[in-house]
């Protein structure tokens, strides 16, 4: 069985009506609980855990602490093309902006990689628009594959693929995987997806299932906040990363928060979240899922992401650009969105050691999985 089939099982406006009928006894029961049930999350998701902001905050932190310590992971995007034959309403790339495109070669994806490496990074993700007939599986293996002695680890945030393209990918030297499905709800994801490959909802949503039977080691879950409404999308979102550590234990879960940015073509949310849902949010994602890292990008404000540390964040972009070639050449390409936190990494890593963290640059290498390493060739003959 499929998330698809799993998530079929749900009436979204039922579990809406669910989720704001919660009292304030049920979230006293759901903090109070070491592991949270499908209700348990569902009050923390409703309006009447926001007057309990404080002791989620206090729990999440708690958790975090016992899980992860105090460390954070740094890494930066790399966008390899905003070229994209999809007509998302919402996004800078869309189909129907009439923004200038541009594909880098492997030469200028060096460039922007160098930089990187150079800034301390060993953990990058590359970034492309959906355009198959310009930039394929075999355009971004051959990325990888051109950058891989930069970076300890390479992370793709590109078009779904089929098991067969993850393992191509894996060959390359790519390990991890993030693919938002933007919106749970189905009406709505067809609204906003109106042309395009990305159409295809259920092929979108199975798509963190191909990753993990393919064998990637890390796979990030998440949707856009502000397209539906967050407290409905959060506890779909929540409801698939608990499938997806279930069914791909041996797989490392993260989940994003990416909140609606301006971008070309001047596209509005309809459902803006506010920074006290922001944090309610976040909260409750981490008294759900204890091991799943949780990723705030550079779409926050410098000011917004300091104060979230401590409720459960895990890893950070830092000194993002969203347009090709952006590191060697800032201001000359269109930007996917804007961001908002413009800090230097340098900075930003300086900020997580003023407050107690320790910003970690690497955490993972290719050569644990070597299975002629002395370690493993020891245990494997004992």
């Amino acid at each position: 069985m499929s998330f698809y089939d799993v998530i079929q099982k749900y009436d979204p406006n039922h579990v809406l009506a669910e989720i704001e009928a919660m009292t304030a006894t049920e979230v006293q029961r759901a903090l109070a609980a070491e592991q949270l049930d499908n209700r348990d999350f569902m009050a923390l998701l409703s309006p009447a855990a926001e007057t309990f902001l404080e002791e989620m905050a206090q729990k999440a932190h708690a958790i975090t602490l016992r899980r992860f310590g105090r460390t954070v992971l740094l890494y930066a995007p790399i966008y390899l093309s905003n070229e994209c034959h999809n007509g998302c309403l919402y996004c800078g790339f869309s189909v129907h902006n009439k923004v200038p495109r541009r594909t880098l070669t492997l030469d200028e994806i060096e460039r922007d990689a160098q930089i990187l490496h150079n800034q301390g990074f060993r953990h990058v993700l590359l970034l492309t628009g959906e355009a198959p007939g310009r930039v394929g599986n075999d355009f971004i293996a051959a990325a990888a594959e051109r950058i891989r002695p930069l970076f300890s680890s390479i992370g793709i945030e590109v078009y779904p693929m089929e098991i067969s393209g993850y393992k191509e990918m894996i060959n390359a030297g790519i390990d991890a995987l993030t693919i938002y499905q933007e919106t749970y709800d189905r009406e709505l994801y067809a609204r906003l997806h109106p042309s395009g490959r990305k159409r295809d909802y259920r092929f979108r949503l199975e798509t963190p299932e191909r990753g993990g039977n393919a064998g990637l080691r890390r796979i990030g879950l998440g949707f856009l906040l502000g397209l539906g409404n967050f407290r409905r999308e959060a506890f779909f979102a929540g409801l698939h990363g608990r499938y997806l550590a279930h069914h791909y234990w041996r797989t490392l879960l993260s989940i994003s928060f990416p909140r609606l940015r301006p971008a070309e073509g001047g596209y509005q949310p309809p459902n803006p979240v506010s920074d006290r849902q922001f944090v309610q949010l976040i909260c409750a994602m981490r008294l759900l899922l204890h091991d799943a890292g949780l990723v705030l990008s550079t779409r926050e404000s410098a000011e917004l992401r300091d104060h979230l540390l401590p409720l459960g964040i895990t890893q950070m972009s830092a000194g993002s650009c969203t347009a090709p070639g952006g590191y060697a050449e800032r201001g000359t390409a269109t930007e996917q969105f804007a961001i908002d936190d413009d800090r230097t990494p340098g900075e930003i890593a300086a900020v997580l050691r003023s407050r107690g963290y320790d910003p970690v640059w690497k955490d993972w290498d290719k050569a644990f999985l070597h299975r002629n390493t002395v370690g493993k060739h020891e245990t494997r003959s004992a």
